[in-house]
């Protein structure tokens, strides 16, 4: 008799599933009877501890933590009707493991928020240019706020039992056709920038020998000097210049084939 009922125990506890949820995690049980009794979800979930179930009752495990979700869209179109690339990012936590799992089930991201996450980014992003998305920081946190702003809406219409930690779509990803076009244009800007203070330093330099002509022209006057006269006196010091800084070396000059020796003077 004890045999039997040891067997009988035996196969019981055999027949049932164990279920231990870890810290910051939910089971929610869902009963599946083959012949009596009627099958759900069992309206209060298992918290912590360690739950016995009969082996047709199955156990979904929630996490009650934040959770990350990335979604990578290439083909959100901007108001110009250029094809962007955004790499959105949401952080959600789950609120209610028991409602959740018994009206939008365990793949309840994927079946229930995914599309209509990536469909507001979508819609948001149709209302601005492509400069906008890809340059402009506030156009990028009004797409952000419109965006949480309409996924709540959704939750709350919805009654999906999760509420948004953070939430961003970031900036906008161009092509790379629009991004060699960028670079070729920045390129094209600073060779006219370059040319354009080339030319400017050359009007400078001629506004400044122009300055000097007339300073030289003015000194020939005041010192009496014809314009030949005052030629071959720059000639002179600039000989007496190659000729050594106190002008006391003896130098050669060759000019129309005959030598011209250049004397200290000033001795």
């Amino acid at each position: 008799m004890r045999y039997a009922l040891g067997l009988i125990v035996a196969l019981l506890l055999g027949g049932c599933s164990v279920y231990a949820p870890d810290a910051g995690h939910e089971v929610v049980l869902i009963k599946k009877p083959w012949f009596l009794g009627h099958g759900g979800v069992v309206p209060e979930p298992v918290t912590t501890g360690r739950t016995w179930a009969a082996f047709t009752t199955e156990g979904v495990d929630v996490s009650l933590q934040p959770q990350r979700f990335e979604e990578d869209m290439s083909d959100t179109m901007s108001s110009d009707g250029v094809p962007l690339g955004f790499h959105a990012v949401i952080t959600l936590q789950v609120v209610d493991a028991v409602a959740l799992v018994k009206d939008f089930g365990p793949n309840w991201y994927q079946n229930n928020v995914e599309q209509q996450f990536m469909q507001d980014i979508r819609q948001s992003v149709r209302q601005h240019a492509m400069n906008e998305v890809a340059i402009n920081p506030t156009a990028v946190d009004a797409i952000d706020e419109e965006v949480r702003s309409k996924l709540e809406s959704f939750f709350t219409t919805s009654h999906i039992p999760v509420r948004i930690l953070t939430m961003t779509v970031g900036r906008a990803i161009p092509p790379d056709a629009i991004k060699d076009q960028r670079i070729q244009t920045a390129a094209q800007e600073q060779r006219i920038q370059t040319e354009k203070e080339v030319t400017l330093a050359e009007e400078q330099r001629a506004k400044a020998e122009a300055a000097r002509a007339v300073a030289d022209n003015a000194y020939r006057q005041a010192i009496g000097l014809s314009p030949e006269q005052f030629v071959e006196l720059q000639r002179i010091q600039m000989q007496l210049q190659v000729c050594g800084p106190n002008g006391k070396a003896n130098c050669t000059f060759i000019q129309n084939g005959a030598a011209t020796p250049t004397l200290d003077v000033r001795r």
